[in-house]
């Protein structure tokens, strides 16, 4: 009989302890906040639309910054360091880099460097040469071209893909052919058409050929104040614009 009535305690005493627990569970349920909703920031429509992820254009590095002319176009993307100098009417075009962190680079008068190239300068020339980049005036640079340490004289066209390396010249009035590359101190001379890899002698330019050089680095330089009247890098104010011809309903 004794054994019975403690098998019967045990259980109570098991029994209250869990009812116990589970009131105390729901007590505690009902004093806990529900938890807040989750803030979502929606963007203002003024906004602009595009990013690019904090890349910075211009990069002073010491005493050197980089100066670009008041007429010249550079594209959003493009990356300019240290002693570059980027003359009148001159364009330098998307994903482009000129890297002036050791020596000087300077892209003449009306000349363009068009999308994704890369134009450094070394400290010293193993040649003797000078060691800086020169782009001279009406000079074009085809895309993905690489440009080492080399001087380009006025009114050059220098193909796609192309490489010079340190101390090479191009001297005026010569075409560069898509993909040639141009060893350390090779000479290309006046009104001829060099190319391959690497670069030997192909033909001599005529003369109708030498005069359309200038003109194409003028049409380019049309085209890019098309873009230029676009990009305003120092204001917002087409954004006020915008929202003036909605308001007037004229369509943007």
């Amino acid at each position: 009989m004794a054994t019975s009535l403690a098998r019967f305690s045990r259980r109570g005493v098991a029994s209250n302890l869990i009812r116990r627990f589970f009131a105390a569970e729901a007590a505690l349920s009902k004093h806990t906040e529900a938890p807040k909703p989750k803030l979502t920031v929606s963007p203002s429509p003024d906004r602009a639309k595009w990013d690019y992820r904090g890349q910075r254009q211009i990069i002073p590095l010491g005493q050197w910054l980089p100066k670009v002319a008041v007429d010249a176009y550079v594209a959003p993307n493009v990356v300019l360091a240290g002693q570059v100098t980027v003359w009148d009417g001159s364009s330098v075009w998307n994903g482009a880099v000129l890297r002036g962190d050791l020596n000087k680079i300077t892209l003449g008068f009306c000349s363009n460097v068009q999308e994704r190239c890369v134009v450094h300068a070394a400290w010293s020339s193993p040649t003797g040469l000078p060691a800086e980049t020169l782009i001279d005036r009406y000079v074009t640079v085809g895309a993905y071209s690489l440009l080492r340490s080399c001087t380009i004289e006025p009114e050059c066209i220098i193909g796609q893909h192309s490489i010079l390396m340190e101390g090479s010249l191009v001297e005026t009035r010569s075409i560069l052919e898509a993909g040639s590359v141009v060893p350390p101190g090779r000479r290309i001379p006046s009104g001829e058409l060099w190319g391959g890899n690497p670069a030997r002698f192909i033909r001599t330019l005529t003369n109708e050929e030498t005069l359309e050089i200038p003109k194409l680095a003028v049409a380019i330089n049309h085209l890019s104040g098309d873009y230029f009247s676009e990009f305003l890098p120092y204001s917002t104010v087409y954004l006020e614009v915008e929202k003036f011809k909605k308001s007037l309903g004229i369509t943007v």
